[in-house]
This record gives structure tokens, C-alpha cells and sequence, in this order.
């Protein structure tokens, strides 16, 4: 038994260098962790639990018969974040390039089934060439069986995706299924063709950075959800936004300890609007004084930015906030912020996470290009996100709600639980000039003084209209509040929502306006 004891821990060693010591040298010159190194930096020490440490590929091809490596290109296992259960994947460029081969392939996909009878969340690190040139089919039949585990896993499970070396062809694919994707700014990249085969089919040339590099996704595509400077901030937010997350969609997210006997009344609320309508401000202002702790876990803030989504805890509850952001665009919602808000509401009413939303929204963004480009269809995506959440929904006017926006962000008419306006809120079809242009067109016209009869009738529709208290007389309002209560409001309406059970019509699924 001795010798077989050594044997086993001989093997286990060898598996553990990967494709040797000289590519982890290599790997380590780009600025870059090993596959172990990065689980390591992940999940609780001493909590992961490998799972086919010696599967080596089946392949007699092209020389691949005298090329075996324990683990083919990639650590599975089971671990800890917190002192909770997730799977996880670790792709090894050491081997092969860390690419895709038909037994690594049946490695992930064994975890994800684990998972999923586990209800556990699934956490890939991705560090590939791609598939395996040399399997061929079996290679893209093997990303096929992830895909497939992917999409089924979605709303069971959380799936978190991190980029952390190349990411190209039908590789991309796995992660922009799951619902989030981290990336390392200048190690990251993920494309469909890379820029040889751009430059050969379109004439374009491009760099591998400007093409699909971190910042790049982070802005202009909106396929990154996080970005930052090193593979240890990436993981360190992993393990932070995990903790926000329930384990799998029966579950809830873990509460925290919060002092109710804390002084809920802020002040400084009550100065955060200015007193010109028109004037911007920073809804992540508004933000910061009303979640525990000032600890806020945004989701695509180089994306979209005249709507801000993001993590935090009110009262020890773990919520989603959706804010219009009046500092960007004046917080007009347009095709991409309504888009990247619908995402993330889906997401959190798929794992039964409260949602917050903030508004101060003027309405839709006019103009060709916008409706050229499906501004009805896309922005009838957040309209149906939010129609279609059960989850605890909290709305709270704090300046503008104009138009079908008003409809859209929450209002009560879409089984918003408890909608609040402070007495900054406006409240109408549309801005005050536009409406009385419209509504007593024919009085200005024949005035004599046009200008003198504008500001009259503009005086009289802001009086009327531009305030909370039409829409609280009919109930779409349920209090009109002083900001410095705001966060008292929600802490309490959070807890008494702890409870709250509603459903939609039973079908096989919907049919969101994609």
C-alpha cells in the first residue's frame, strides 16, 4: 500500500504542474496566474475539491498520442466562497493553450450537471486558444455540450464568467450566455473572428485591443459586466458579488447584519436635488445614502451610463438598484440603457432579489437614429422586465417621470409594490414647454404678446402637473415623502415585502421582444 500511496501523490504532483515549468514561467512573463493559482486566490482556503485530476485526451491525431497531460487543459472542482458551495472551472493555458478539447469539454460539462442537481453556482475562469484544431468536430461538438448546459442552467443557477487570457470563436459564446462576465483590462480579449480574419473578409485593421479587449466591452458592446486592472481584482469581485447572490433560484440571498435601531433619517438627502429642474445632479449621490454601508457593487458602469444597475443591501437585504442617472444624457432612457436595465432585472427576479429603483427619467431619447435602430422594441424590453418580476419592487420618484418612461420605470400600474415621490417629483405626459405648445397652442398664437401668454400658461400647467400629488390622490403614489425619510421608507418596505408572494400565468415561457 505504501508504494501505491507514493504512486498516487507522485501523480498528483505531476497533474498540478500543468503543461511543466517552463509555460507557467511563460504564463507567469505575461502577467498572468496558472489555472490553480487563480482558484486559489477564489474560493475559501482549503475548500476546493478537484474532480478529474487525471483525465487525459483521447486523440491519436497529428502526433497528440505522445502529448498527454494529466487534466487536459483545465481544473474542475468544488469549492467555497464565504462559506458557501459553488462549481467551478479553471481553464490551463499551460496545456494545449488551455484549448477545448472533447474530454476537457466532458469535464465542465460534468460539473455544470453537478451543479445543477446541487443548486450551486457556477463560476468558469476562461484562459483558451479556442477549440482544439486537431479533434476537429469532437472539439466543437464538446462546446456544443456546454452551450446546451449553459442555457439550461439559466435562471437555475447564478453563472459567472471570467476572461482572463485570449477568448475567440465559439468560445465566446459560453460566456455571453452566463449572466455575468468579468474581464482583465489589456490580458482579456473575446471576439467572434479575430483581426486577420476582419482585415481579410472587410478590409478593416484593427488591433486585438481595440477589436475585443476589456475596455472595448466595457463601453461600446456592453458584453463585460465588470472590468478591472488585475486578475486579483477580478477575483476579489467575484467572490463580492457572490455574496450578494442566493445559490440557485429557490434560494434567497444571505441577509446581513444591519441595527434597526440605527438612525434611518439622513439629512443630506434633503439637499441632493437643486432647485433649478434642469440642472444635473449624481444619482450616485442618492445611492450612497441610502444603502448599508455605502457598498455598492455596480454592474456595466462604463456601459450605458444614463442608467445606472448594481448591487447592494438596504436593512441587511440584499437588492438590485435600478437608477436613472440625470448626470448622463439627463437619464433619457435609449436603446442600450433600456437593454442593459432589462438584463438585470430578469436576472434578479430569476433569483428572487428585491429591486430598488431610483427615478428621474425625462422619457425616451428622440431622433432617427434611435428609431432606426428599434428604440420601441428595445425599450419594450425594460417595459417587460419590470412587468414581469414578482420579485419586491420598490420605486422612488426623486425628480422626473415623464411619458411612457413613467410607465415603464416601476410606476404602480405594473404591480410596483410600493411606489414613493418626493415633492421634487413631475409627474405628466411630457416636460412643461413641449406640453403647453401643445395644449394651449392656439391661445399662444393668437396672443399679442406670445412670450408674455407662454410663461403664463407654462406658470399655470407646472402648478398643476408638475408635482406628485395628482398621481397620490389617485394611489399611483403611495406617500409622497421628505427625502431625509427615504431611507427609512425602504428598509421597512423591504422587510414587510419578505413575505410577499405573486406569479404570472402559468405557460412554457414568454416571448420578450428580443
Amino acid at each position: 500500500m505504501k508504494n501505491k500511496i507514493e504512486q498516487l501523490e507522485k501523480l498528483r504532483e505531476e497533474s498540478k504542474t500543468g503543461g511543466g515549468e517552463d509555460k507557467i514561467r511563460i504564463q507567469h512573463e505575461k502577467g498572468k496566474l496558472t489555472a490553480r493559482e487563480r482558484i486559489q486566490l477564489l474560493v475559501d482556503e482549503g475548500s476546493f475539491s478537484e474532480v478529474d485530476m487525471f483525465v487525459k485526451h483521447r486523440s491519436s491525431d497529428f502526433g497528440l498520442e505522445k502529448q498527454k497531460y494529466s487534466g487536459d487543459g483545465v481544473v474542475t472542482g468544488f469549492a467555497k466562497i464565504n462559506g458557501r458551495q459553488i462549481a467551478l472551472f479553471s481553464q490551463d493555458f499551460t496545456v494545449f493553450g488551455g484549448s477545448l478539447s472533447e474530454t476537457n469539454a466532458e469535464k465542465i460539462c460534468k460539473i455544470m450537471d453537478t451543479a445543477l442537481k446541487l443548486g450551486i453556482p457556477v463560476i468558469g475562469l476562461n484562459d483558451s486558444g479556442g477549440a482544439r484544431i486537431q479533434e476537429g468536430v469532437n472539439s466543437l461538438g464538446g462546446y456544443a455540450d456546454i452551450f446546451l448546459r449553459n442555457t439550461l442552467a439559466s435562471g437555475v443557477v447564478p453563472q459567472i464568467s471570467a476572461i482572463l487570457g485570449p477568448c475567440a470563436g465559439g468560445a465566446v459564446y459560453s460566456p455571453a450566455i452566463t449572466d455575468f462576465v468579468f474581464m482583465v483590462n489589456h490580458t482579456s480579449h473575446m471576439f467572434v473572428t479575430g483581426p486577420n480574419v476582419v482585415k481579410t473578409v472587410t478590409h478593416e485593421e484593427v488591433s486585438f485591443e481595440d477589436l475585443g479587449g476589456a475596455e472595448t466591452h466595457a463601453t461600446k458592446s456592453g458584453v463585460a459586466h465588470f472590468v478591472f486592472d488585475s486578475e486579483v481584482e477580478i477575483l476579489e469581485n467575484i467572490r463580492k458579488l457572490v455574496g450578494f447572490l442566493p445559490l440557485n433560484w429557490k434560494d434567497n440571498a444571505p441577509d446581513s447584519k444591519f441595527d434597526f435601531a440605527s438612525n434611518l433619517i439622513n439629512e443630506k438627502l434633503d439637499n441632493v436635488i437643486p432647485d433649478t429642474p434642469n440642472k444635473p445632479y449624481n444619482m450616485h449621490d442618492v445611492i450612497q445614502l441610502l444603502i448599508d454601508d455605502g457598498d455598492f457593487l455596480e454592474v456595466q458602469p462604463n456601459y450605458a451610463q444614463n442608467i445606472i444597475v448594481g448591487f447592494a443591501r438596504v436593512g441587511g437585504v440584499s437588492i438590485g438598484v435600478v437608477a436613472n442617472q440625470p448626470a448622463v444624457l439627463a437619464g433619457v432612457l435609449d436603446i442600450n440603457a433600456s437593454v442593459k436595465g432589462a438584463r438585470f432585472v430578469r436576472f434578479c427576479d430569476a433569483f428572487n432579489i428585491p429591486l430598488l429603483v431610483l427615478e428621474d427619467v425625462p422619457g425616451f431619447l428622440p431622433g432617427t437614429e434611435q428609431e432606426w435602430n428599434g428604440i420601441i422594441r428595445h425599450g419594450a424590453k425594460l417595459l417587460f422586465a419590470f412587468c414581469e418580476a414578482t420579485v419586491p419592487k420598490v420605486t422612488v420618484i426623486v425628480r422626473k417621470a415623464y411619458g411612457g418612461a413613467y410607465d415603464v420605470m416601476n410606476s404602480k400600474h405594473i404591480r410596483g409594490d410600493f411606489n414613493y415621490a418626493w415633492p421634487s417629483a413631475e409627474i405628466a405626459v411630457m416636460g412643461p414647454k413641449g406640453a403647453v405648445e401643445i395644449i394651449f397652442k392656439k391661445e399662444i398664437s393668437q396672443a399679442v404678446d406670445k412670450a408674455e401668454k407662454l410663461n403664463e400658461v407654462l406658470s399655470f400647467y407646472i402648478d398643476k402637473f408638475t408635482n406628485p400629488y395628482i398621481a397620490a390622490e389617485r394611489g399611483f403614489i403611495d406617500e409622497v415623502i421628505i427625502p431625509r425619510e427615504t431611507r427609512l421608507k425602504i428598509v421597512q418596505a423591504f422587510q414587510l415585502l419578505k413575505t410577499k408572494v405573486d406569479s404570472n400565468p402559468k405557460k412554457k415561457h414568454c416571448n420578450i421582444p428580443l
